[in-house]
């Protein structure tokens, strides 16, 4: 029982600061452009500034 009398303010505290943080993160933008980061990874612009022959991540070159 005398755990508890630490326990329950320790979980009070973390989930406080849980809340703190996540209305920090809304407030700063970090939810604003969800669905731009999905998007992000079909671009093809990055594969297109590496040019022909570059090496992919797996160390291979790319063939045409």
């Amino acid at each position: 029982m005398t755990g508890l009398v630490f326990l329950i303010p320790l979980a009070l505290g973390a989930g406080f600061v849980g809340l703190v943080a996540f209305l920090w993160s809304v407030r700063s933008g970090q939810y604003e452009d969800l669905d731009g980061a999905a998007l992000r990874i079909l671009d093809d612009e990055a594969e297109a500034e590496a040019g022909p022959g570059a090496e992919t991540t797996g160390g291979e070159p790319r063939r045409p």
